[in-house]
């Protein structure tokens, strides 16, 4: 009992930190979109993961960023000894699968298999996307209580970290935003004012309303990805009933229709 215990707080333990790991492209964490299938570990601190991705052709970009983030997560648990991170039912999971537990850089086995790609160019590009639905959220949450344009770009970001936030979105998102700030160098002390964009300068007030114009067609375009990546994954891990009109879309993508088979002259 004791031991099933311990299994059981260790494995909580391994969720935890997997709610670190996001979609790249969603900045949503994998374990609310449904993307890890099992976490097991052993009695010698030995830990597995696997995972899978709503459709068996997911870009491998985010295949590669989502596996190497597990296992440096899962890793970076003191009692963690080694860490196997499993892709399954995808197009590149050999290839995964094999560079995420061979020990070698990301960086070499993400160009390796990318035609070269550079890691770090893509990790900027869903970052900046991050950044933006992250920025919107908190500016929203400003206007809400009612504060002008002028006191929102000018705010710091010691004043920010005094804002009684209500909203669930807000104080969900407001950590993370003030995380990103912080990591990419765009604001650190208390004086350092709190809004600045991806690229470092200060908003001006008359630019605020344009401003929020952008992130808010950022955030559109990563919400309709997600609800299609939860829909393609929902549908393709269960059985479907095909309806009276016929299958759908979905369906073909998902793979719960086989595709008609080709005829030859001689059939």
């Amino acid at each position: 009992m004791l031991v099933a215990n311990l299994m059981a707080e260790l494995e909580m333990d391994v969720w935890n930190r997997l709610d670190a790991v996001t979609d790249p492209e969603l900045d949503e964490p994998i374990t609310d979109m449904g993307f890890v299938e099992r976490v097991e570990v052993t009695d010698a601190k030995m830990v597995r993961v696997e995972f899978r991705l709503p459709t068996y052709w997911c870009s491998p970009n985010f295949a590669f960023l989502m596996a190497f983030g597990i296992r440096q997560e899962v890793m970076s648990l003191p009692w963690v000894v080694e860490a196997t991170v499993q892709l399954n039912d995808h197009c590149f999971n050999d290839q995964v699968n094999d560079g995420v537990n061979s020990g070698r850089s990301y960086h070499d086995i993400f160009a390796e298999n990318c035609d070269g790609a550079d890691l770090d160019e893509v990790v900027m590009k869903f970052l900046a996307k991050a950044f933006d639905r992250r920025q919107e959220t908190v500016l929203l949450g400003l206007q809400g209580l009612g504060l002008a344009p002028a006191d929102i770009v000018s705010m710091t970001l010691g004043t920010l970290r005094q804002i009684p936030f209500r909203g669930e979105e807000e104080l969900r998102q407001l950590p993370r935003y003030l995380e990103l700030l912080a990591s990419q160098g765009l604001a650190k002390n208390s004086g350092d004012l709190a809004f600045p964009t991806w690229d470092g300068k200060p908003l001006e007030t008359g630019n605020l309303s344009d401003h929020l114009a952008r992130l808010r067609s950022t955030r559109i375009n990563m919400e309709f990805n997600g609800a299609l990546c939860r829909g393609l994954a929902k549908t393709r891990y269960k059985e479907v009933e095909i309806g009276p009109d016929g299958p759908t879309l979905v369906d073909f993508i998902a793979g719960h229709v086989p595709p008609r088979e080709e005829t030859t002259a001689n059939s």
